[in-house]
């Protein structure tokens, strides 16, 4: 979705750090929710095209789809222009 707006999502312009919440349901280990934080360093004057990839990513993104009806996502961006 970043490259497409002409981002480039090289490992050095794009990574994220990922949290989850783990509960017992009757003795069994469930993953309940996850919090995304994505790091992207982006040109200058890519910030709105860099803030649409991330609203609009999580329905073209194979692991949310899914895992979308089991597991509560939340996504946050830390977005640098360069």
């Amino acid at each position: 979705m970043l490259a497409a707006r002409g981002i480039p999502a090289y490992p050095e312009k794009l990574w994220s750090e990922i949290e989850g919440d783990i509960e017992n349901e009757g003795g069994v280990i469930v993953i309940k929710r996850l919090r995304v934080k994505y790091h992207i360093k982006i040109p200058r004057g890519k910030r709105p095209e860099a803030e649409r990839a991330v609203a609009t990513h999580e329905r073209k993104c194979p692991a949310a789809t899914s895992v979308r009806n089991c597991i509560e996502i939340r996504y946050e961006a830390d977005i640098v222009e360069e």
